[in-house]
């Protein structure tokens, strides 16, 4: 074959190649799946915890062509500790690729769910998202007489004085009390001072009234600078890079209920796994859903 004869080949191909082949790569966002109950929830550790996240995340900011990582954030807290430690996770890789990240929140963000939302520099939700709760919890139950209604007698020795603190078969003690809640104040400062920090002027309530654990819909939240618009991952990202952005979702490794329906030890594993479901459900129950 002739020079002639191939680029004269090579002329055809190309010209039977469709238009995008020479366009530029189609914008690729990254949407990490923050979906689920913050730390290691139950004995057999299911939960949103950086170790369990650690790897999503690095591919998140991995992908090439990369524009934006996406949070699809649906929590309704949990840890303080893990909650904190996904969220730094997610700022160091954000400012050390230079890559804006856009939070959103599906049914809830609240409490340790908004805490990952603020990691992002854009939060959206929808106009029924339930947002905020920015505050700090502790519950547990208390039977001081249960025992003695049985006849039994319960024998506990320790070293240290307040290694019996909030035993619920003793009656509560006011310094443990106040213990506590000197524990939740500084936990709850630092929950301000990361909303601070990430929200800054757009802020447009008086604190007292945006850090005393309360919860709003997102319209509600909008008004209040707790989130910078209403919308859904789809349309936000085609209206910012057209309609040929290309989405890729990246969820963590399954946890419980796949471990329980799927395989693990027996029967005491199904059977941690059904107390950690359970638990799960009381942390969304106290937010109705």
């Amino acid at each position: 074959m002739t020079r002639d004869q191939f680029m004269s080949r090579l002329d055809g191909w190309l010209g039977r190649l469709p238009i995008r082949a020479f366009q530029d790569p189609a914008p690729v966002v990254t949407v990490l799946r923050l979906h689920g109950i913050i730390g290691r929830v139950g004995p057999v550790g299911s939960g949103l915890t950086l170790a369990r996240l650690e790897k999503s995340i690095d591919r998140a900011f991995s992908a090439r062509h990369l524009k934006t990582v996406v949070l699809s954030v649906n929590s309704p807290g949990g840890s303080p500790v893990q909650s904190a430690m996904i969220a730094r996770r997610i700022r160091e890789l954000a400012d050390e690729k230079d890559v804006p990240v856009v939070a959103f929140a599906e049914d809830v963000a609240a409490s340790g769910g908004y805490w990952l939302a603020c990691a992002a520099d854009e939060i959206y939700a929808d106009a029924n998202s339930i947002v905020g709760s920015i505050g700090v919890i502790s519950s547990g139950f208390g039977f001081p007489d249960a025992l003695d209604r049985l006849g039994v007698e319960r024998r506990v020795h320790s070293a240290g004085r307040r290694k019996g603190m909030f035993d619920p078969f003793r009656p509560e003690a006011p310094e443990d009390v106040a213990r506590l809640k000197s524990i939740q104040a500084d936990m709850h400062e630092s929950f301000k001072q990361h909303v601070r920090e990430r929200r800054g002027d757009k802020l447009a309530a008086p604190e007292a009234e945006l850090f005393d654990g309360d919860i709003w819909t997102g319209s509600q939240a909008l008004s209040l600078g707790l989130i910078d618009g209403l919308g859904d991952v789809r349309n936000v990202m085609r209206r910012l890079f057209g309609e040929r952005v290309r989405l890729r979702t990246i969820s963590p490794p399954s946890g419980t209920l796949r471990r329980w329906f799927g395989g693990g030890r027996g029967a005491e594993d199904r059977v941690w796994a059904m107390l950690s479901v359970l638990e799960d459900w009381a942390h969304w129950k106290r937010l109705g859903f």
